[in-house]
């Protein structure tokens, strides 16, 4: 078909409209980070799967606790005995795992000094099993040395660990009680904390960049988590065994280490350094999804092969140590220095080169 001239009139203003259309879409087009989408994995996964579950399974196992102590209060028998020594255990190994993140509610919220201070303030203990106050999680709250874990840990095992059930009073089977009421209430805050129907802090990590989140980016939220890994692996590797195996000239100080009562040194610091695993792989339980692995595969496949390695190292150089590790500062020094060794090299990786990786994106 020919155009007309009035035709051809219609088509230059069609024309003209859609050039105009175009060039306004490009100028409002707005440059995204390509690497958006997978950062808010990484944070929503290691966020409310790792994080929030690991809380959610620690509140299960207080809960446990709980119920375990008011029964053996109730009928005190070596089974019974056994029951509540488990479950503490049992409650013990979330809670070591959440020590690659202790931050938010843990922290502001006074959270952990009140469930995990060490060494146990023992005169503060006697003091109260002394006296004849009803022996309330509130009146325990004015001293975190005798409360939490390690003031449950001491009166369930024994100053020498091996306490029978004839061995305990009225008051320390109360005072077992209302500890482990206090230890449940404050995992329950803790979990309410980071909950999205509750406290909802697992947001800041979903959201980080914007309005309303603590973290002004994105890059910050991953900052914060690489930062808790390396927190604990410092502290795993220049407190946990530092201190206890060399903290005066050189010579063992089994006073300085934490479950001793219990024997749960070394599975207590393995699941430190599974809490640094759980966080970089995006793991928990039966999950498995994105976390700091993803991103570093992304930009440095040769250094997330390191940090991996240097991760199951630490791990199997604590659970090689033999026997217990009160016994080992003593006897086989040479594997715990191994063990430490393994984990500050850990520190070191995480240190020297995945927080330059993050910080350079």
């Amino acid at each position: 078909m020919k155009a007309t001239s009035i035709q051809k009139g219609i088509f230059t203003i069609i024309a003209t409209a859609t050039l105009f259309s175009c060039s306004n879409n490009e100028a409002d087009t707005v440059e995204t980070d390509p690497n958006e989408t997978l950062f808010t994995s990484v944070l929503t996964d290691v966020s409310s799967k790792v994080i929030v579950e690991t809380y959610g399974e620690l509140n299960e196992k207080a809960n446990t606790l709980k119920t375990a102590l008011a029964t053996f209060a109730s009928d005190p028998s070596e089974v019974n005995l056994n029951s509540a020594q488990q479950a503490w255990a049992d409650t013990r190994a979330p809670w070591e795992k959440s020590e690659g993140f202790l931050y938010g509610p843990v922290d502001t919220g006074g959270i952990d000094p009140a469930i995990d201070t060490w060494p146990v303030d023992v005169n503060a203990m006697n003091s109260i099993l002394s006296g004849t106050d009803p022996i309330t999680p509130g009146v325990l709250q004015s001293n975190n040395e005798a409360r939490g874990f390690h003031l449950i840990e001491y009166l369930l095992w024994g100053v020498d660990s091996d306490k029978t059930v004839d061995q305990f009073t009225a008051r320390e089977l109360e005072y077992l009680q209302a500890a482990a009421a206090d230890l449940q209430n404050n995992t329950q805050t803790l979990y309410d904390g980071w909950n999205t129907g509750d406290g909802n802090y697992v947001s800041n990590f979903i959201d980080a960049g914007k309005t309303g989140s603590v973290y002004s980016s994105q890059k910050t939220a991953l900052l914060e988590l690489v930062g808790g890994l390396i927190a604990i692996a410092d502290e795993v590797g220049n407190g946990k065994i530092a201190d206890p195996l060399n903290a005066q000239g050189g010579s063992p100080q089994p006073q300085f280490e934490e479950s001793r009562f219990s024997n749960n040194s070394k599975l207590d610091f393995a699941d430190n350094i599974r809490s640094i695993q759980n966080v970089y792989l995006g793991q928990f339980g039966s999950f498995q999804g994105n976390g700091l692995s993803n991103i570093v595969a992304q930009e440095n496949a040769s250094l997330d092969m390191e940090i991996k390695a240097s991760i199951t190292d630490a791990i199997n150089s604590i659970e090689a140590i033999p026997g217990t590790f009160t016994d080992a500062i003593f006897n086989n020094r040479t594997a715990v220095s191994d063990a430490q060794a393994k984990v500050l090299a850990l520190k070191i990786v995480l240190e020297s080169k995945l927080e330059p990786l993050i910080s350079g994106l």
